[in-house]
């Protein structure tokens, strides 16, 4: 027999929830209805409102046949997480889509601007209500400052995969180590992630703790290298052509991106491994 829980729809994080799947609905529907673009920061956006309106249905659902209370896994942990995932992907919505998409006479995709902007507060909102009243629980891996910047790097990660195209770096092999660090440093902060979460950590023979700390600093300079590479080998001597006023976004404007999005990583990572390293070698030591 199935139990039901309606607080969890009447509740003022389930109605957050709500409002937030209702507003990625009509963002999606608004976009979509203003006609197809090839473009991948268009099939991000996309991506992005499929994405939220799908997980928060799903834990609306769950929460409100209680099946959450099943899964093996710090439930609390991962809607908070979920929240702040959604926060970040819809705010690079709210400059993405307005940016290369929106025209004078483009009111449908004027209102999926609008609505869009309407959902990332929603989701702001849930945050704030989850840290300021926390359930009580454990926090898990992806509620802690680590688990946080994980998703930051992982997310920072797709913004720059979904500006990459092959004709920019397939002759270069510089550019290409810059691809590898991107690709290389995502694999294994998912995989850090997933063996947080899933509580597998103390099943390994070796300290996880030090072993993350080694990674956070091997990407760190990974990306050091790609922060200076790629600026270096995509910008010499390749000016931005006067296409690109017409052709948004062309393909100048896309290497503009990765170079930004390459550049914050590396703070994150560099920030990460610094608070590692406290966490581990002088708060642990106390």
């Amino acid at each position: 027999m199935v139990n039901v829980d309606l607080r969890a729809l009447t509740k003022p994080v389930g109605i957050m929830r709500i409002m937030a799947a209702i507003l990625a609905c009509m963002s999606l529907s608004l976009a979509a209805s203003g006609g197809y673009d090839t473009s991948p920061y268009w099939a991000w956006c996309m991506f992005t409102w499929c994405f939220c309106f799908f997980f928060t249905l799903l834990i609306l659902i769950l929460e409100f046949t209680t099946f959450s209370t099943k899964l093996p896994f710090a439930w609390e942990d991962f809607t908070a997480a979920f929240a702040m995932l959604a926060s970040l992907m819809c705010l690079a919505v709210c400059i993405i889509y307005p940016t290369f998409f929106l025209c004078n006479n483009c009111h449908r995709q004027i209102g999926a601007s609008a609505v869009s902007a309407v959902c990332f507060g929603v989701y702001v909102g849930e945050v704030s209500l989850n840290y300021y009243y926390p359930s009580g629980q454990n926090s898990g891996f992806l509620s802690t400052v680590p688990g946080i910047m994980k998703m930051l790097e992982t997310f920072l990660a797709c913004l720059i995969f979904t500006s990459l195209e092959e004709s920019q770096y397939f002759a270069s092999p510089e550019l290409q180590w810059c691809v590898a660090v991107y690709s290389l440093c995502f694999i294994f902060a998912i995989l850090i992630i997933v063996l947080s979460v899933g509580q597998w950590t103390s099943f390994l023979p070796f300290a996880f703790e030090k072993l993350a700390i080694i990674y956070n600093l091997l990407a760190a300079l990974m990306y050091l290298s790609a922060m200076v590479m790629w600026p270096l080998y995509s910008f010499h001597g390749n000016k931005r052509p006067n296409s690109c006023a017409i052709i948004r976004p062309c393909p100048w404007d896309k290497q503009m991106v990765v170079t930004f999005m390459t550049i914050f990583n590396f703070i994150v990572y560099t920030l990460d491994s610094a608070y590692s390293i406290r966490l581990v070698f002088c708060v642990g030591n106390q």
